[in-house]
């Protein structure tokens, strides 16, 4: 049994390492300690100080050369796709508990990759509440998960077969209560069209109006619900902005017909001024989606994600997980987009730590700090140099407890 182990058993753990990273960016502790009692942190600081406060049956972890930091949150998720060519009829037509079952496995991958946290922006009836639930009692090994529940879309709209199709007040109210009744901890809407379902709005189309979507805030926020938008089209991300939405996914601009870019300096403004985080959701292999884009629009993308970072628009991190070329077990690779628009490694791992928490209202996750939740990540090296560190786990805790395969 590994002393990681015994730790479960009910005794304290000490953790030491030659790097502690709270979370914040430039809060690190050189030879530091973190000591964790029944899932809960209790002391972070320097070695010997902690040390000092530990009970003598604590277990005692060192980790020479590695760096214990918060672990990673992925933003945009749908565990209820499975990647495959024809995603759309998988979900529609499997079974209950075989989707579960497929959910749970995909859920344990993105653990097993580093994240201990993920909020799931869509999914079939439920489900996904349904396996954060089982995760919260511990019937599934899993990272935390904050789930919507089926996305609100007009009839035939973009995820229509989710099951939230809703048109008009009534409806609109209705859906988001529905959602809510089901335990959902967000409330997503689509904004605009998207790519995965046939014969539904493009991309850059608008499906609601802005007052559609002040409809949905309004019910959300008597719920104390935060709503996330699905938005590519301007014209949708600034009617999302003007609902008072609290996130807007992919966040991409494209002008009307989808030709380009309309990046409206107004409107990301607006964004920066009200705190409304974008997470571009793009996958892994955003290499590989970048060199599918062409060089030129490879570098009009670059361009705009420094546009939104000099106008102040904080961002946060997904990858849209389920997705054909989007899959659950590389998290780390998808950061390194950031670093390639211009993050430092240690803005991305704030972004991907404190600022996530902090976008989906998450007080006990997200930095290592006396009070928060034991989900904790340890690698080799020194990840705010070089991000590559983040794939050479050496140990995942959740909640106080390992979870490493």
């Amino acid at each position: 049994m590994t002393p990681m182990e015994q730790a479960g058993d009910g005794r304290q753990l000490l953790i030491t390492a030659s790097q502690v990273l709270r979370g914040p960016r430039g809060e690190q502790i050189r030879d530091g300690a973190v000591l964790v009692e029944a899932g809960t942190i209790v002391v972070v600081g320097p070695r010997r100080t902690v040390e000092q406060q530990a009970q003598p049956t604590a277990v005692h972890s060192d980790y020479p050369g590695c760096t214990v930091l918060p672990g990673l949150i992925n933003c945009h998720v749908h565990l209820a796709f499975d990647g495959g060519p024809d995603l759309v009829s998988t979900v529609r037509e499997t079974p209950d508990d075989a989707l579960l079952d497929g959910m749970a496995k995909r859920a344990r991958q993105l653990l097993y990759s580093g994240v201990t946290t993920v909020r799931d922006l869509g999914d079939r009836d439920g489900l996904a509440i349904h396996l954060r639930d089982r995760v919260n009692r511990g019937k599934e090994i899993g990272p935390r998960i904050v789930a919507a529940g089926p996305p609100i879309t007009p009839p035939r709209g973009h995820c229509w077969f989710l099951g939230g199709e809703a048109e008009g007040e009534q409806q609109l109210r209705q859906r988001v209560q529905h959602n809510a009744d089901m335990g959902a901890d967000v409330i997503k809407v689509m904004a605009s069209g998207g790519q995965i379902t046939p014969n539904s709005p493009p991309m850059w189309q608008t499906q609601f109006t802005e007052n559609d979507l002040k409809i949905v805030v309004d019910q959300a926020s008597r719920l104390r619900l935060p709503v996330a938008a699905h938005a590519h089209g301007t014209h949708a991300i600034q009617a999302a902005v003007n609902a008072g939405v609290a996130t807007i996914e992919h966040c991409t601009w494209l002008q009307d017909g989808g030709g380009g870019y309309d990046t409206q300096d107004a409107v990301a403004r607006t964004m920066a001024e009200r705190g409304i985080y974008a997470c571009v959701a793009w996958p892994p292999d955003w290499q590989g989606f970048m060199a599918r884009l062409g060089a030129e629009r490879a570098d009009m993308v670059v361009n705009r994600f420094q546009w939104m970072a000099r106008v102040g628009i904080p961002l946060i991190p997904g990858t849209d997980a389920g997705l054909p070329r989007s899959g659950f077990t590389d998290f780390a690779e998808a950061l390194k987009l950031y670093t390639h628009v211009g993050y430092t490694a240690d803005q991305v791992i704030e972004m991907a730590t404190t600022t996530s928490a902090q976008a989906l209202g998450l007080n006990r996750v997200g930095q290592i700090t006396a009070g928060h939740s034991a989900d904790i990540l340890i690698v080799e090296g020194d990840p705010t140099t070089n991000l590559d560190s983040l794939s050479q786990r050496q140990e995942i805790l959740m909640r106080g407890i390992p979870t490493m395969k």
